[in-house]
């Protein structure tokens, strides 16, 4: 079992000593590139030495356990330990996804339930900042527009990754990528008189944040269109024609920003949440041709298909993909998120290890 797992062993020794020469960091995108896989390859390496080591120990019981019984009670806890150890280091093998490490682009948009969709948006947008900080991510706000109740139309968050590279499955992309999809909330709005219980939705879009060189555009291929910013005032703000709109036309994917007090500024975020929709799209469509039956984790705002539940008068949080229920809804708004995005991540590991078996 686990033989394949030597070379990735001898590559993981290789890549230390290259990493430990000097001249290497000499080129920081090739420090970089090894570095990742370094990583990478880390919790594999410890993770099989484990398990080797567990089977030298089982060995070692057995051979005293025949000179004295009381050691096959250690060797049912060495070969349940060992067994953990299998798990885990079969996980770790099963092919990831390539954009685990990157850094997201996060828009939250109202639906269904006007303003009271807009206050619930920006209660989202709270949700994933107070997430970010406990993660210890770095967050921007690229650019808003808010409702008169202090709500959000419409949210784009970039969230950044502190420090060199994540360790396996710690990634922004690996954790936030499920949260796409449209969540819904019931409670009593802020605007109802009657105290009626209503029910409203808000959609989630996460896509990896793409870099200039994983995606070409033309600038033949763009529309860029400037126009008055809305919103709250401000200097140069309802002033000015400095916000800007960008359509690419070959895909009619739209990105805009107006939060920035300068028409260049706003053209440079719009081009980064540019490129980072259509990397997404083009990488739902390879998603889609390489296999029919396996879903993109880059789900549109505007499905129909609610992912989620945020019931107020019970205090209940559901994930209506993975059956995960829990009753402290109010810790979830304040950040504690984790547990929720792991019945996600757990079901999506058993779903590539089926696959890969």
């Amino acid at each position: 079992m686990f033989e394949a797992v030597e070379e990735l062993l001898n590559e993981h020794a290789t890549l230390e000593e290259r990493l430990a020469d000097p001249a290497v960091h000499a080129d920081p995108a090739t420090a970089r590139q090894l570095s990742k896989r370094y990583a990478e390859l880390t919790p594999i390496t410890r993770a099989y030495r484990d398990w080797r080591q567990a089977g030298e120990d089982i060995e070692t019981a057995r051979e005293l356990a025949a000179d004295d019984p009381d050691f096959y009670a250690e060797i049912k806890s060495l070969e349940a330990q060992r067994e953990e150890l299998t798990e885990r280091l079969r996980l770790l093998l099963v092919p990831r996804d390539p954009s685990d490490d990157k850094d997201v682009l996060l828009e939250v948009k109202a639906g269904e339930g006007g303003e009271e969709s807009a206050l619930f948006a920006g209660d989202l947008l709270r949700m994933y900042l107070r997430y970010a900080e406990k993660m210890g991510w770095k967050t921007e706000i690229i650019d808003s527009n808010e409702s008169d109740l202090g709500g959000y139309k419409d949210v784009q968050v970039a969230v950044k990754y502190r420090g060199g590279n994540p360790e396996p499955g710690q990634g922004v992309w690996a954790r936030l990528k499920y949260e796409g999809g449209v969540h819904r909330v019931q409670r009593v709005p802020a605007t109802e008189s009657q105290g009626r219980i209503h029910t409203s939705a808000a959609g989630v879009l996460v896509t990896p944040e793409a870099e200039e060189v994983e995606v070409e555009i033309n600038a033949n291929d763009l529309r860029i269109d400037v126009y008055r910013s809305s919103g709250p005032g401000g200097q140069s703000v309802n002033t000015t024609d400095s916000a800007v709109r960008i359509t690419h036309l070959p895909t009619g994917i739209v990105a805009s920003c107006q939060n920035e007090k300068s028409q260049l500024q706003n053209k440079e975020q719009a081009m980064r949440i540019l490129r980072s929709r259509i990397l997404a799209a083009l990488q739902e469509e390879a998603d889609a041709a390489a296999s029919d039956a396996r879903r993109s984790q880059v789900r549109s705002v505007d499905r129909s298909e609610r992912i989620r539940t945020y019931n107020f008068p019970e205090n209940r949080i559901s994930d209506h993909r993975t059956g995960y229920k829990a009753y402290n809804l109010d810790q979830v708004l304040g950040g504690e998120l984790d547990a929720v995005i792991q019945s996600a991540v757990d079901q999506d590991a058993a779903a590539r290890l089926a696959e890969a078996t």
